[in-house]
């Protein structure tokens, strides 16, 4: 079955038929680092290991996991920067259950949350393509020894 891109609106629409009833792994770093890598491929091995799963309740299971990372994190730097605003964007934040999770703490914290209307979150790979499409037609090329950096800073 294809669920889409994570948060995507496959994953929105079938987590609703669904309960979040997996136990799935939640990744903890110290500071504010974190990763789904690990959250991913246990949905993807539970999908592969046992064809039979409930997929509603996997997807409604892996947002709520996903969701509670989200949460804790920017938790942590609001309290540790005293932000006032948190901007939620690309395509993770048309989910439904992850914009109400913020709503509940734009009021919990008191924090101005910001996210763009569902019909323009689109996946980040989609913003990426788009940029190496202008890159393309205005005649900036790369060879094939071009390699990802995946730390680099805005703006680099």
């Amino acid at each position: 079955m294809d669920f889409g891109y994570p948060g995507g609106p496959k994953v929105d629409n079938l987590s609703k038929e669904g309960n979040p009833n997996i136990n799935l792994p939640i990744t903890h770093f110290e500071g504010l680092d974190f990763s789904f890598s690990g959250i991913k491929t246990a949905v993807i091995n539970l999908n592969h290991k046992n064809t039979n799963i409930n997929k509603a309740d996997l997807c409604a299971s892996f947002q709520k996991a996903v969701t509670e990372m989200l949460i804790t994190n920017v938790k942590k730097a609001i309290k540790e920067y005293k932000f006032e605003k948190v901007v939620i964007a690309g395509g993770v934040s048309r989910n439904s259950y992850i914009r109400n999770s913020f709503d509940k703490l734009e009021k919990e914290l008191k924090v101005k949350v910001y996210y763009p209307e569902p019909v323009l979150c689109t996946d980040n790979a989609a913003m990426i393509a788009a940029s190496g499409y202008y890159n393309y037609i205005n005649g900036e090329k790369a060879d094939l020894k071009l390699n990802a950096i995946p730390n680099l800073k805005i703006g680099q």
